[in-house]
């Protein structure tokens, strides 16, 4: 593993300012005490710093010692999950109810190492953007942050991403081009019918019971109304009605998710939804309302880009650990917002076999993650900006 000696000699650094963010955690657009910690950390480095993007999003200029118009976008989240933590640390959360969870702490902290080592040596052409975006989980920050000018007021050719991934030996990569990661959805479905007493149900139409053939029947959008060699998720992960033993309410409501890696998929998923809420709803004598919304779209790498980020991630960690064509997962991304608008490669770095998964509450970032991720960032400039 080819981790620059500056780079290395970070790391205690690094896991300090890991340790410190992870002990704060903040929640989408309201990570005021991470963005002031992130913004201090790249004035102390030389780094011209802006605030505002997306309210608590930060971006660093830093320009190479040599002149050139090329420059490239490095991006990390911010932000942390309404998770209770369990992980009994010493650095575990201060805040209660929130966590991070999904390891964007340390992805802040792969990208600061990289920005102070950029600062330090600035061995490229152009600029690099070190771009510090909040809101990720569910809030669409990535969304927020292009919408207000990101790419209008920091022009560049390329934007990276990464991920740790837990279940990765540490030390590889994960690389694809294309689909990377689904589209996310979410539906809230009320059906509102007759309740009644529960010993009299003949008096009320049930809504509970309609709304568990609204689930049946949701199920079959994946297996009946998608070509199977497709790939869709549709999920009702809420259910709430009714507050007594003895009385059947009259109204339910629903919530899920769908996910997929196609537009056309997405299209024929929503209307499924639709479908079978008004079907149920009429074979029911109920009455049923969706309402639909589309989060975030497929994260899809382009192919230039990708190559390109695959060789440098085997100059730092070897050709042998770098997965070509990983299998894309359902899970979602809001950095596909910034791959909608420039080209660029989003990959997973491993965090290691024995790690706990995304999102939960035993989760902790593994350390040993931090200089690798900053290499292949510092890589990723010196390579991208060489003339």
């Amino acid at each position: 593993m080819e981790i620059h000696g500056k780079i290395a000699a970070l790391h205690d650094e690094m896991t300090g300012w890991r340790r410190d963010i992870h002990s704060h955690p903040e929640t989408a657009f309201e990570e005021y005490r991470t963005a002031e910690f992130i913004a201090d950390k790249l004035a102390s480095f030389g780094i011209k710093v802006d605030r505002g993007l997306a309210g608590t999003g930060v971006v660093g200029t830093i320009e190479g010692k040599r002149p050139g118009t090329g420059a490239i976008g490095l991006r990390a989240d911010i932000d942390a999950l309404d998770i209770t933590e369990m992980t009994n640390k010493p650095y575990s959360s201060k805040n209660p109810g929130k966590m991070h969870a999904c390891g964007h702490d340390g992805h802040t902290t792969m990208l600061l190492g990289a920005a102070k080592y950029l600062a330090e040596t600035r061995d490229f052409s152009g600029k690099a953007y070190v771009i510090f975006q909040p809101a990720e989980e569910n809030e669409g920050g990535g969304r927020v942050m292009v919408e207000e000018g990101l790419f209008d007021k920091y022009p560049m050719q390329g934007v990276y991403g990464m991920h740790n991934w837990p279940g990765m030996p540490l030390g590889e990569v994960g690389v694809k081009v294309g689909p990377m990661m689904a589209s996310y959805d979410i539906f809230d479905i009320t059906v509102t019918g007759r309740g009644a007493h529960g010993a009299m149900p003949h008096q009320g139409n049930d809504p509970i019971v309609i709304a568990a053939h609204l689930v049946t029947q949701l199920q079959s959008i994946a297996s009946r109304a998608v070509d199977p060699l497709e790939a869709v998720v549709v999920s009702v992960t809420q259910f709430h009605g009714g507050d007594a033993y003895n009385v059947i309410p009259a109204e339910v409501r629903l919530a899920g998710t769908v996910r997929s890696f196609k537009p056309e998929v997405q299209d024929l998923a929503e209307a499924s939804v639709k479908r079978i809420a008004k079907g149920v709803a009429g074979a029911h004598d109920a009455e049923i309302e969706v309402r639909y919304e589309r989060r975030y779209p497929t994260t899809v790498n382009a192919e230039a880009e990708t190559h390109h980020a695959a060789k440098v991630a085997a100059k730092v960690v070897g050709e042998a650990n770098v997965q070509h064509d990983v299998a894309p997962v359902m899970g979602s991304e809001d950095f596909a917002y910034m791959l909608q608008e420039k080209p660029g490669s989003y990959i997973w770095m491993g965090a290691g076999e024995d790690c706990a998964n995304l999102h939960s509450p035993h989760f902790d970032f593994n350390d040993d993650l931090l200089p690798i991720g900053a290499s292949y960032w510092a890589a990723l400039v010196e390579e991208t900006l060489r003339e």
